[in-house]
């Protein structure tokens, strides 16, 4: 049960930062309107509430979410951007996501 919490609160704090961050690049870069740059400041800082909602240590929270993260990064231009992910990013992807389950899951002392 422990680890399906945790994904899901990786889950969720991913879908906080990318779309937080998204909605700023939107504001930024392609002109859009500044209520979306303030909804993603404010969905950025849910972002840093939503990782306290992990059980681990801060450092070890946000090792594993970077990898989680990588992998959220690339599902996200697949589906929002239109850009297929090809056989490097999905080598990648695999990499980080046991990487990202080492450090998170391995049992310790």
């Amino acid at each position: 049960m422990l680890i399906i919490k945790s994904l899901f609160i990786f889950v969720l704090a991913g879908l906080c930062e990318i779309g937080g961050g998204y909605l700023v690049w939107l504001w930024l870069r392609e002109s859009k309107p500044l209520w979306m740059g303030i909804l993603g400041f404010i969905i950025l800082v849910l972002y840093g509430v939503v990782a306290t909602w992990q059980p681990a240590s801060f450092g070890r929270v946000y090792a594993a979410y970077g990898g989680v993260f990588i992998i959220m990064a690339v599902i996200w231009g697949w589906k929002i951007d239109k850009i297929k992910p090809d056989s490097y990013d999905i080598i990648g992807t695999i990499i980080c996501l046991i990487g990202a389950y080492i450090i998170f899951f391995a049992p310790r002392k």
